[in-house]
């Protein structure tokens, strides 16, 4: 079993419970990388299936505690235990239980471990059914490489890469702190020569949207101690961050971030995505 306690922790969890406790967690994602997929997976089905009124996953609820146990009625792991690749009969069943209503949850979501066991004729049967299905269904796809899946899947789905928590974990949440510090103090030049070397960089779409939303996290931080809150991270910039901007800049940097952080689930340049922002962003600052 996947160690849940320890991905819990992670940048990734917490944009994933972000997204989910605003509603915004999109309906298709794909797992990639290094890191513990088969957690990713499954704290994303309890955040699909949580009741909590607060953020999504609580893992305490029943719900949560039903996915976490792998007993909950509505999350299902699509396997074929007698055969390496999954048979066109088994990825049909899926696909004609996804119109069967949930038994007890608000989503069906269904959990595939390893692409590698989706051959094309598989993926093009499920296609239709992740580009259209029913508004309850969720589809998550496990794949060290996301090209292991159609592109044409792939362009249905949200991508989020997972690392094995080393130096690439570090790089991009310090990107995001660094654009909190010049949201904060930077000058107008400070802000655009980030931007430069973020594009210079080579910096993926993926990339850029998980660097917008671990910026969103620690603003949303600092909102919240203006209602009299505790920093739970970053107190020292979160304290900065609410003292300059205030409350009417922060929640215009919120929209901002998650305009931009949606962007990145399109396929649409990141030049072309950076220089919006750079506009936007001198904008709110104003």
């Amino acid at each position: 079993m996947s160690d849940l306690t320890a991905f819990a922790q992670t940048n990734t969890a917490a944009r994933i419970r972000s997204a989910a406790s605003r509603g915004a967690l999109a309906h298709a994602l794909i797992f990639s990388g290094a890191g513990d997929r088969a957690a990713a997976a499954r704290f994303a089905a309890a955040a699909f299936e949580c009741v909590s009124e607060g953020e999504r996953p609580c893992l305490a609820c029943s719900h949560c505690r039903k996915v976490l146990a792998d007993i909950h009625p509505d999350v299902i792991y699509v396997r074929d235990p007698e055969h390496k690749e999954l048979s066109a009969e088994v990825v049909r069943a899926a696909r004609s239980d996804a119109f069967v209503l949930p038994n007890e949850g608000e989503r069906k979501v269904y959990i595939f471990e390893d692409c590698a066991a989706l051959n094309e004729r598989d993926q093009n049967i499920l296609l239709k059914t992740v580009e259209e299905g029913p508004p309850y269904c969720a589809f998550l796809f496990c794949a060290e490489n996301s090209s292991a899946l159609l592109q044409t899947v792939r362009s249905r789905c949200v991508e989020i890469k997972l690392s094995d928590g080393g130096e690439e974990d570090a790089a991009a949440r310090e990107n995001a702190l660094e654009l909190c510090r010049l949201t904060a103090e930077g000058n107008a030049a400070a802000r655009a020569s980030f931007l430069v070397r973020l594009e210079t960089a080579k910096t993926k779409r993926e990339e850029l949207g998980a660097l917008f939303e671990d910026a969103r996290l620690v603003l949303a931080e600092a909102l919240r101690t203006l209602y009299g809150a505790s920093a739970r991270e970053e107190p020292e910039l979160v304290s900065v961050l609410a003292r300059r901007l205030g409350k009417a800049r922060l929640m215009g940097m919120l929209r901002l971030l998650d305009e931009y952080r949606r962007h990145c689930d399109y396929n649409v340049g990141v030049g072309m995505t950076l220089g919006g922002f750079a506009a936007e962003w001198e904008e709110v600052l104003k």
